[in-house]
């Protein structure tokens, strides 16, 4: 017979099964607040004429949002860390949105040690220090799905960082992206003519990988593998696995010695370097053409890629070396989509928006045009969505402006799968701005998309405007404007 449960495990067990209405709760309170906060805000300014006083409350406007998204993030962690990381870019969100999101890519709340140590142990079946001469109690760093400590194996005398999963993270994590699905839904009909619901189904099922680190692993590898294979020098650094400590909720990697992007100008301030001066613009030109170069090796070459380049997993190592961290979310391109994409680069690449909307047409993107300038505004929304350089005249995205592409032409259908690529160009974009170099994806990539086609047999060898033979192309073209 089991022994009688008391009061104090009733209340754990009710606790655990009301947790996900509770989150749920807080959620829709503090999203329709924010919501309904902007659209009495609209109309309230509508009223002003003078576009000074326009501005300036539009500013006092945002830095409330701000405030109170960072504390529904904070607070919620998990999923919502991913979306803090997905909306706090320079060129998408307003300014002080981005002031206080850009703080949450590693914030999330730590699991003690004595809850981790039991992850580990149960994960590895030995105990910590049967396996670790060292394991740091207080972490690295913590984010919505696992939290990293360093330590330093038996025997051994270079470091290494464990990846610990939190527990009961995914169960919450899934009930936070039903919640935003939801929310999603009410917005592409209301206020954004964009198939948010296809975006954060492609979240969904990305997210679910993450929790089986095994994946993670093998993931690794492969990126590793392949950049490794495929360059006299990987353009960046992948960490190594160590097999043998591979688990679904754990995961034993090298340790990479490097400084967190965001972290970059302090640094360089630290060691007396101006942020702003020549050798800082040097190395920042140098870690973004690493960063480029890689990406579009991985998305147009291989078509599998590391799908979540956020600033937390990018380190900055000695001589402007660039590692990049987690694996978690990598995506696997299927053929006709990677082709696709190599045409819709080179007609961004090539300003060319006959060919743009051809390639829109062939990757499946659904488009409902409502302008005159038809073939324009299609060019202009492939660059809006697809390039790190922003088309004339935009200074950032505003979804809800109406003189928006995506306003104009209201995209109906997106498949799932391509999610993860505008995903990967958005967060190389927020990079981008955020260094200060305003450069196109696109041109850099148009001799690796060239190269996709033409061994494909879908270009021929007079067609090649770059001459993928001389790589000279990609250098030439990396320039600041």
């Amino acid at each position: 017979m089991n022994p009688p449960l008391d009061f104090r495990d009733i209340q754990d067990k009710l606790s655990t099964q009301f947790r996900p209405w509770q989150r749920s709760f807080h959620f829709w309170v503090r999203a329709i607040d924010i919501y309904t906060g902007y659209k009495a805000f609209q109309l309230r300014v509508s009223f002003v004429k003078d576009v000074q006083k326009q501005e300036a409350m539009w500013e006092r406007q945002h830095e409330l949002a701000a405030d109170k998204l960072y504390d529904m993030c904070y607070d919620l962690g998990g999923f919502f860390l991913k979306i803090a990381q997905i909306v706090g870019k320079p060129d998408l969100a307003p300014a002080p949105w981005v002031r206080r999101l850009v703080t949450l890519c590693d914030r999330a709340p730590a699991t003690p040690f004595d809850t981790v140590r039991l992850v580990v142990e149960g994960e590895l079946g030995r105990s910590v220090g049967e396996v670790f001469e060292r394991f740091d109690v207080e972490p690295l760093g913590s984010a919505s799905i696992a939290q990293v400590h360093r330590a330093r194996l038996k025997g051994q005398k270079d470091d290494v960082v464990v990846k610990v999963q939190h527990p009961g993270v995914q169960e919450l994590m899934m009930t936070d992206i039903r919640n935003v699905q939801a929310f999603a839904l009410y917005m592409q009909k209301t206020d954004i003519k964009f198939d948010l619901y296809s975006v954060t189904k492609e979240m969904e099922k990305q997210i679910g990988y993450e929790f089986d680190f095994v994946r993670e692993a093998n993931a690794m590898e492969q990126i590793r593998s392949f950049l490794y294979k495929n360059n006299k020098r990987s353009p960046v650094i992948v960490p190594r696995l160590l097999k043998d400590l591979v688990t679904r909720k754990v995961l034993v990697m090298e340790y990479i010695d490097g400084i967190p992007i965001l972290n970059l100008g302090d640094e360089m301030a630290k060691r007396g370097i101006n942020p702003g001066g020549k050798i800082a613009a040097t190395a920042k030109q140098n870690i973004l053409k690493s960063l480029t170069l890689a990406y579009g090796q991985m998305i147009l070459k291989s078509g599998f890629f590391h799908a979540d380049p956020h600033p937390g997993n990018i380190l900055i190592c000695k001589g402007s070396e660039v590692a990049l961290l987690d694996y978690g979310q990598v995506k696997d391109l299927p053929e006709p989509l990677r082709l696709g994409y190599a045409n819709l680069v080179l007609a961004i690449a090539d300003n060319d928006s006959i060919k743009a909307s051809e390639s829109y047409r062939e990757l499946g993107i659904d488009t409902l045009t409502k302008c005159e300038n038809e073939q324009e505004e299609m060019l202009k929304l492939a660059q809006t969505m697809f390039d790190t350089k922003l088309p004339p005249g935009v200074v950032m995205l505003q979804p809800f402006a109406e003189e928006s592409s995506i306003k104009k032409i209201a995209v109906q259908g997106f498949p799932e799968e391509l999610f993860s690529v505008l995903r990967t160009v958005h967060l190389l974009r927020g990079l981008s701005v955020g260094i200060g170099i305003n450069y196109s994806c696109a041109e850099q990539w148009r001799p690796i998309a060239e190269e996709a086609l033409f061994r494909a047999g879908r270009l021929k060898d007079k067609d090649l405007k770059s001459k993928i033979r001389n790589r000279r192309s990609f250098r030439r073209l990396f320039r600041r404007e």
